[in-house]
């Protein structure tokens, strides 16, 4: 079928004598239009990143290209990689369309870092926002020179000339055409788009806004599919690294005698670097439960039940992010006064591929397979770690087995090359499930303390917000409020000392704290006005997109207005992420004996702008929905002196198959607005539309993320 030869051009081995850079690959890879063009200047995130990385020499050239080929084939070539999320089908859905040929004629090289340019990384929903328009605008220009170069040979007015399924067409002759590959045969044009090419409208779409099946699931569902763990090469070491017993443990000693009595392991000792290898798995395993080691260990006596309070004392001084009107006169104005706090644990992102790499060292240059979220990164980083040019390293990744934000670090890539460097062999890197526990860079554990009120009419007086390494992404409240005002305390992730180990993006990184927070005070500010959870919030929302999420999911579920708690187990929670609105309605039931939380329906409606693929964005929905049931009422890490007492999945729940609710999904159309993000919205509803669903059907309010079993008794005993 079509899909295999599209994917194969992702994970064919190239041998290292062959690699060549992105700008001579332009001039020796044969005929055809090039489009190149670049993004930067429409993505924030991009300077954030170059402030975050410390590289400001990022390339302002260009950093994707489009080809035209003299088979009349179209190839993307993006720094993008393809990890679950479906753009692999829908940037493939926008060139399609805006170049007229078939979805199967486009081919997609994704993240190869010697045939792709620059890309800062996949993540934050940033795909389809900011890299889809250029690229529509980039296939659009090909259009373009394809209908000059048809004007050009068929020598007919250029107003008569149309574009259909890979041909240029004579409108008043329609056997008057020349088929693309005829029009880029012996050609070599290089364009640099600088202004944006007229796009189609969306009453012009044939590919855009129509649902398409993933074009990689034939693959993933036969077992085809490469992933980083499936790279073998001649000679390939497997290798298990020492890791100390907690974080912030010192190596004192270790005695590695009867590991190396095994035949032909290889055994590393490099400072504290520790690593026995071999070229079967299982004897690198057996080698390694022979090495005998000591560490030192620390006593920080910060475990996950005085870890917020350890946070608080640590806190930087808050930042105000945004302000409006007067806090006391809102404060004066009330008829109620609501003062709480919401917690939130630390979150592993439990990927079900664990970080992976393979890095091969051959005359010079270095070839890595990595598990990575940011193979430019990864390309640096190995750089570093050898002492070599850049140039020497090319980066390739596989399919990614999930990320969720967690594989923009590259620890295991780096170790992977150090070892090839001290071995002289290949290497593949694996880690366990364990290491994989252990290395994660958290979800930060956060804190988020309100203080609002309402006044006599039911309306939201004043809304005084505080959170707490969250970070800011969500934590702008989108209600009609005069007075309020939201402060930031600690960044999002990273970049504190005050967290006990590594915190990095999770999946809406920060969205779902806030979200959780935000949506729970909303609904007990509507309980104390006595309102219908429904009622209240329309009464004090005037955004139109925001009413209109609402509304379509309280008709979808069938909301009736009914006394608040109802004992139903009906909750609702709203948000934006990732420029898209999101609303979701759930009903619940409650095991008062168990406190077991069963989610019975969740009704979800976005506003995504264009969706470019409605079945990809609702599968999107569905994993987020799925997903987002784990951190809501399972999903915590538990540790104490660093170290982590959740390596595997018999301690951290995630989600199971027979957890999930029936889930309805409605993306509202809305083809004249720009595409937004798909990939993170819906899961920063869940923990608030689950918490709220909890107090309708008990009346009890949990205030702390994961609601487990435990936590439910507790306030179930709280009469």
């Amino acid at each position: 079928m079509e899909e295999n030869k599209i994917l194969e051009m992702d994970f064919k081995d190239t041998p290292t004598e062959s690699l060549i850079g992105r700008r001579n690959f332009i001039k020796v890879v044969g005929g055809g239009i090039f489009i190149l063009f670049n993004y930067w200047d429409v993505s924030v995130f991009a300077q954030e990143r170059r402030n975050r990385s410390g590289q400001q020499d990022l390339p302002s050239d260009f950093n994707a290209f489009l080809r035209i080929s003299e088979d009349g084939r179209v190839t993307c070539y993006t720094g993008k990689i393809e990890m679950g999320q479906g753009i692999i089908t829908s940037l493939s859905q926008e060139i399609a369309d805006e170049l007229d040929v078939s979805i199967d004629m486009v081919d997609m090289v994704m993240g190869d870092t010697d045939l792709c340019p620059y890309d800062m990384g996949t993540f934050g929903s940033l795909t389809t926002r900011f890299f889809g328009p250029a690229l529509r605008a980039a296939a659009a220009e090909g259009r373009q020179i394809l209908l000059e170069l048809a004007f050009e040979k068929l020598n007919i007015p250029f107003k008569n000339l149309e574009t259909e399924n890979g041909f240029v067409i004579d409108k008043n002759n329609k056997k008057n055409k020349l088929s693309y590959a005829q029009l880029a045969e012996g050609k070599k044009i290089e364009r640099h788009l600088k202004e944006k090419a007229e796009l189609k409208k969306p009453s012009e779409f044939k590919i855009i806004g129509k649902s398409f099946n993933r074009r990689d699931a034939f693959e993933k569902v036969t077992g085809k599919a490469k992933y980083s763990g499936d790279i073998q090469l001649p000679e390939m070491l497997y290798a298990k690294i020492l890791r100390p017993p907690a974080h912030g443990a010192k190596l004192v000693s270790v005695d590695l005698s009867e590991a190396a009595k095994i035949k032909n392991v290889v055994v590393v000792h490099e400072g504290d670097f520790v690593a026995v290898l071999h070229k079967y798995p299982d004897v690198a395993e057996e080698a390694f439960s022979k090495i005998k080691s000591k560490f030192d260990r620390t006593n920080s006596g910060i475990d996950d039940k005085n870890i917020f309070d350890h946070l608080l004392k640590s806190a930087s001084k808050g930042q105000v992010i945004a302000k409006e009107g007067d806090l006391k006169k809102g404060e004066s104005d009330s008829k109620e006064i609501i003062s709480e706090t919401y917690l939130d644990g630390y979150k592993a992102h439990a990927p079900i591929e664990p970080h992976t790499a393979v890095v091969n060292i051959e005359g010079g240059k270095v070839t890595v397979w990595a598990s990575t979220q940011t193979p430019f990164g990864a390309k640096e980083e190995v750089a570093n770690e050898l002492g070599i040019s850049s140039k020497n390293v090319r980066v390739i990744p596989p399919f990614v087995g999930g990320g969720f934000g967690g594989k923009t670090r590259n620890i295991q890539i780096v170790e992977a090359a150090r070892l090839a460097k001290l071995t002289g062999k290949p290497v593949q890197v694996a880690w366990t499930r364990k290491e994989e526990f252990f290395n994660d860079s958290f979800r930060p554990a956060a804190i988020v303390k309100i203080n609002s009120g309402i006044n006599k009419k039911g309306k939201i007086s004043f809304w005084d917000y505080h959170v707490y390494y969250a970070g800011e992404r969500g934590a702008q409240h989108f209600y009609n409020i005069q007075n309020s005002s939201t402060t930031v305390y600690g960044s999002g992730w990273g970049g504190t000392s005050a967290h006990p180990f590594a915190t990095g993006a999770w999946r809406a990184p920060g969205n779902n704290t806030n979200t959780f927070a935000r949506e729970s005070q909303i609904d007990i500010m509507a309980a104390k006005a006595g309102i219908d959870p429904l009622e209240f919030r329309l009464q004090n929302l005037t955004d139109k997109k925001m009413r209109r999420v609402l509304e379509t999911a309280a008709e979808k579920f069938g909301w009736k207005k009914s006394k608040f708690p109802s004992g139903r187990g009906f909750g609702i929670a709203l948000g934006i992420d990732a420029g898209t609105y999101v609303a979701a309605i759930a009903e619940v039931d409650v095991n008062k004996n168990s406190g077991e939380v069963k989610v019975k329906k969740v009704v979800c409606a976005q506003d995504m702008g264009l969706a470019i693929n409605p079945e990809g964005a609702a599968i999107q929905m569905e994993g987020c929905i799925t997903m987002g049931l784990g951190y809501a009422l399972k999903e915590d890490i538990h540790f104490k002196d660093g170290e982590i007492f959740d390596l595997n999945f018999d301690t951290y729940e995630i989600p199971r198959f027979s957890w999930l609710p029936k889930i309805e999904t409605i993306i509202l159309d809305n083809k004249d607005s720009a595409p937004q993000g798909g990939g993170e919205p819906a899961i920063i509803l869940m923990g608030a539309v689950v918490a709220n669903a909890i107090f309708d059907a008990t009346g009890k309010r949990i205030y702390q993320l994961p609601m487990n079993p435990e936590r439910v008794k507790e306030a179930l005993k709280n009469s």
